[in-house]
């Protein structure tokens, strides 16, 4: 009897808290928060929602060892974040430059390929998680970075203040 009645309780508690809570779901993000930089004329483009969470996704599973939080482990001076990726030479804050970077990845000041310790393309016999990415999916990795520091705000390759 008292198993019933715990089934019966669990069922009507289970029914009246679906009834007040919505089905969880990511943010929804507006037009201008997805419209980012395409390459450096300037020109931009608007990701989709499903760029967006495929981008989240595969930086997560190929970048976010080294890469959590838009920080560098590696070397904890150069970040993810907008600036640091404007800075650099040749600038790396579009996604035809980033997509440039992950297939054939060159030191902060551009002057040497450091392909043999950063996963790339060109180094994917060395890592096997970049074998399998596409163009389409680069380009969804760089979505993802470009639009971190505008949902994320300061916290992206802000370092050690927050992480």
């Amino acid at each position: 009897m008292l198993k019933k009645s715990s089934q019966l309780f669990s069922l009507v508690f289970f029914g009246i808290f679906s009834i007040f809570v919505t089905t969880a779901s990511a943010i929804d993000l507006d037009e201008a928060t997805r419209t980012i930089v395409a390459d450096g004329s300037g020109k931009t483009i608007v990701l989709t929602t499903e760029q967006v969470k495929r981008g989240k996704r595969l930086f997560n599973a190929t970048c976010g060892a080294c890469h959590v939080g838009g920080i560098s482990k590696t070397n904890p001076n150069v970040g993810l974040d907008t600036e640091a990726l404007s800075l650099a030479t040749p600038r790396r804050d579009n996604v035809a430059a980033l997509v440039d970077y992950l297939k054939n990845p060159t030191t902060y000041d551009g002057l040497e390929s450091i392909a043999e310790v950063h996963p790339s393309i060109k180094s994917a016999d060395i890592y096997p998680r970049m074998r399998s990415l596409t163009d389409e999916d680069l380009k969804a990795i760089a979505g993802h970075i470009l639009l971190s520091p505008k949902v994320q705000g300061e916290k992206w390759g802000g370092g050690k203040i927050y992480y």
